[in-house]
């Protein structure tokens, strides 16, 4: 152990801290950027997702802070959420405790890592000065009538006894948390009106080529933009219109059933009358309690029933018969379906199964003839309509468009864009969130609170309930209140809202944490704004990110902020993985940060986390590579320890490339200024920090061999030690901090600027390079020199002597001896 590390990393953490290093204010005169990373839960610990996400997180605010810019890098806490509460019924805590007990602990542990932050804007989600403009913001959207309350099939997860958005239910049917099945109940509940900018939210995506295509791909098609045509098939017995919409209106001629999802409204009306009602509800009860994925699944069983009753097609006034059907969902498209079965193969399948005719309406373009009789499956690709009235002959993609037009023209339908997002589902049944802001009063209906009554703070005294139901709503002292508006007596609504409420605009709080009077001030939100990077999980592609483009948009549509996109630069970094899985409990293959950065330093573990892997990859975590970080380490402490004499005595000074005349001087220079040009573009252009590692540890090779025999050799060896400190600080903080004072340099590293590279120790020295054919002298090039053997091979034959001299010759192979010669060897 070649460096006390324990006592040099608290050393510079308190420095750091006392002098306000990292503290930061608006300061026009400056090149402003935000950096952050995705805010933790506060679980209890940091793992090793954690510990790399914000390793990056803080070499990039490091790095800036270096270079000049003014950067806000906040720290915080997602302290909402069913984890806490599912952890204080099992431990007999309250999640109030829970939640602020891991909270200090973490960002002990944040602190302990070396991190940038700006710890005097730290925010918690769960504390009531946050909570109070989340509410707040929620009765904004509330008078803008993009929250609104409506009775509504809705996700269950039974494990977290709550609903679920659509988005927080993943893998075809199963609860993002806990991954138990989600099943279906009727519940009224508080919605946001996303739908309201899902083309905004689809079309700026185009406006962040700082994103992660990938990310950008599955926002894409989470929106999910169709264009189709709307159309109304008449039920007479029940004299009602029943609404499908559909992208193949070139398929409307083939319609030979129509199918609706149990949870449809006609569905009751139709039991109601039907003669065998109680068949028909059997089947709506056995398929409403399957899971989505079950109902959805290719190739799945298809069930139905025949209503007993018929639709008839608007366009050729055909009677169809009307099916429920389990593969038709309530809240895809409008709950009902026209059934082609020879052009889409749920349909065919369900077809096949209850014997409905099968009408080809679109035939192959290669001239195949097919008969809905013995065709094997749906013909689903583009092709020529046929049994289409006048439209026969025409190829089916120009069709679309042409009968969507037609449609309109004689009222069959509209043409409309739909969109696969559905609002956005906020009400949860738990306890640990933060209350929606809304009594219900049985004169005045729904009344919001007053803002100046903010906020409604959850009730701390109340018992956990076995099972992880929220104690909320038998909570008689907190439910009963008084309505604002009639002042008669009302009821407080007993869900609260989806945690990711309060991640949907954290970042603008960042920028006025203490002010109380607004969530955020205007100017700090117009100075701030956007985040210039982000970084965090692509697990939250359509959750978070999603909804705090959203939040951000309606902020922008209210007046508050004048930028319509949060997140100007996005990062998804890889995951830790150990023995060929991620990192988890439930595998045993936890690497635990406190054991490491005790028993390593914070210096190796972020050096180590920064050098395995591109950031953008998984790291694979191997032990033996945390101990050659540590060994490197160790050899640069000895590398300065033992030139501290040399190092001191030295000039402080750069010395011209000009006035250096031995080529050791200047190869040293030269690699002391390449260093620093590469690591810079490795970084902030690149965020490539494993190559910015690789080019740091090929300086400290350099030093390490370079003998420094009179006074501008010290000089010069003096200068490469301070680059080498300089440009490893942001990865190795303490470590390069310690050394960077032993040297007796003020002011500290943190608030040292970043190097300059000299454009003239850049350029290559020159050296002749001889071009020969077969062993024979043709030609002589001056090239920069230390080109590699591919680069030298790739200058040379691609001048234009070279070209004219073999054209047209078989070359045989290409022998090449940097620095000196190229021999081409040509066929005779």
């Amino acid at each position: 152990m070649g460096y006390d590390f324990p006592t040099v990393e608290k050393k510079w953490q308190q420095y750091w801290e006392e002098k306000g290093v990292f503290h930061v204010e608006r300061d026009p005169g400056k090149p402003k950027f935000y950096c952050l990373e995705m805010f933790p839960y506060p679980s209890g610990a940091l793992h090793m997702g954690h510990l790399r996400n914000y390793s990056i997180g803080d070499l990039l605010a490091r790095f800036l802070w270096m270079k000049g810019f003014n950067v806000l890098h906040p720290m915080g806490f997602d302290a909402f959420g069913l984890p806490a509460e599912n952890a204080a019924i099992k431990y007999g805590v309250h999640p109030h405790q829970w939640t602020w007990q891991n909270i200090e602990h973490m960002t002990d542990q944040l602190k302990r890592m070396g991190c940038s932050y700006d710890w005097r804007r730290r925010v918690e989600s769960c504390n009531p000065n946050y909570y109070r403009w989340t509410q707040w913001l929620f009765l904004q959207f509330f008078k803008k009538g993009l929250a609104y309350r409506k009775h509504a099939p809705v996700n269950w997860c039974s494990d977290c006894k709550t609903v679920l958005a659509n988005e927080q239910v993943i893998d075809g049917g199963h609860c993002w948390r806990c991954h138990t099945p989600v099943t279906k109940r009727a519940l009224e509940q508080w919605f946001l009106r996303i739908t309201d900018y899902a083309q905004e939210l689809l079309d700026s995506l185009k406006e962040l080529p700082g994103w992660p295509e990938r990310v950008r791909v599955m926002q894409e098609n989470w929106i999910g933009r169709s264009e189709g045509v709307r159309l109304a098939f008449s039920v007479p017995e029940f004299g009602e219109e029943l609404e499908t919409f559909t992208t193949r209106f070139d398929t409307i001629f083939g319609v030979t059933f129509l199918a609706l999802a149990p949870e449809h409204p006609l569905v009751e009306k139709i039991i109601a009358r039907s003669p065998q009602a109680e068949k028909l509800r059997s089947f709506v009860r056995e398929v409403t309690a399957e899971s989505e994925i079950d109902r959805t699944a290719v190739g799945g069983e298809k069930k139905g029933i025949f209503t007993g009753y018929s639709a008839v097609n608007p366009v050729n006034g055909e009677e169809v018969p009307l099916y429920i059907a389990n593969y038709i969902l309530m809240e895809y498209g409008t709950g009902a379906i026209m059934g082609v079965p020879a052009h889409d193969q749920r349909d065919f399948d369900f077809a096949r199964k209850f014997g409905i005719p099968i009408r080809v309406v679109i035939a192959p373009a290669d001239g195949t003839k097919l008969d809905g009789n013995t065709m094997p499956k749906a013909f689903e690709e583009p092709g020529i309509q046929c049994n289409s009235g006048f439209f026969d002959g025409m190829p089916s993609q120009e069709a679309i468009p042409r009968m969507a037009a037609w449609a309109e023209e004689q009222g069959y339908g509209v043409r409309e864009v739909n969109f696969r997002i559905r609002d956005w589902l906020i009400s949860r049944q738990r306890f640990w969130g933060a209350p929606i802001p809304v009594v219900y009063c049985d004169d005045c209906g729904i009344v919001p609170i007053p803002e100046e009554q903010l906020p409604v703070e959850l009730p701390m005294e109340v018992q956990l309930l076995e099972g992880g139901r929220s104690p909320l709503p038998v909570t008689d002292s907190w439910v009963n209140t008084t309505c604002p508006k009639c002042g008669g007596p009302a009821r407080r609504e007993t869900d609260t809202m989806d945690t990711f409420i309060c991640s949907s605009w954290y970042f603008l709080r960042y920028t006025s944490p203490w002010t109380q009077e607004a969530p955020f001030l205007k100017e700090d939100a117009a100075y701030w704004m956007n985040v210039d990077q982000y970084i965090g999980g692509i697990e939250h592609a359509c959750l978070h990110l999603i909804y705090a483009r959203f939040f951000t948009k309606v902020l922008a549509d209210l007046g508050y902020i004048s930028v319509r996109e949060p997140f100007q630069n996005l990062l998804t970094q890889g995951m830790v993985i150990k023995d060929g899985a991620k990192m988890s409990k439930s595998k045993g293959n936890v690497v635990d940060p406190d054991e490491i950065i005790s028993r390593y330093g914070a210096d190796t573990a972020r050096l180590f986390i920064l050098f395995a892997s591109p950031p953008e990859r998984d790291l694979d975590w191997s032990d033996q590579g945390v101990e050659g970080a540590h060994r490197f380490l160790n050899r640069v402490w000895r590398l300065v320890e033992e030139s501290l004499p040399l190092l001191r005595n030295a000039r402080r000074q750069r010395i011209p490339m000009s006035d250096l005349e031995e080529r050791e001087l200047r190869d040293l220079k030269r690699i002391i200024h390449r260093t620093t040009y590469r690591v810079s573009k490795d970084i902030q252009e690149e965020m490539q920090f494993n190559t910015a590692v690789a080019r740091i540890m090929e300086l400290a090779n350099a030093l390490g061999a370079f003998s420094a025999r009179d006074e501008r050799g010290r000089t010069l060896f003096r200068e490469g030690v301070e680059t080498l400190l300089t440009v490893l600080s942001p990865f190795t903080p303490h470590f390069c901090e310690e050394l960077w004072s032993m040297l007796g340099n003020t002011p500290c590293l943190a608030e040292t600027p970043w190097p300059e590279a000299d454009e003239e120790a850049l350029v290559e020295d020159q050296v002749t390079v001889v071009l020969q054919e077969n062993g024979k002298l043709r030609d002589r090039f001056e090239i920069p020199a230390g080109l590699s053997a591919e680069e030298l091979r790739e200058r040379i034959l691609e001048t234009p002597q070279a070209q004219e001299r073999f054209l047209g010759k078989e070359i045989l192979k290409v022998i090449v001896v940097p620095n000196k010669l190229v021999n081409v060897v040509v066929k005779k």
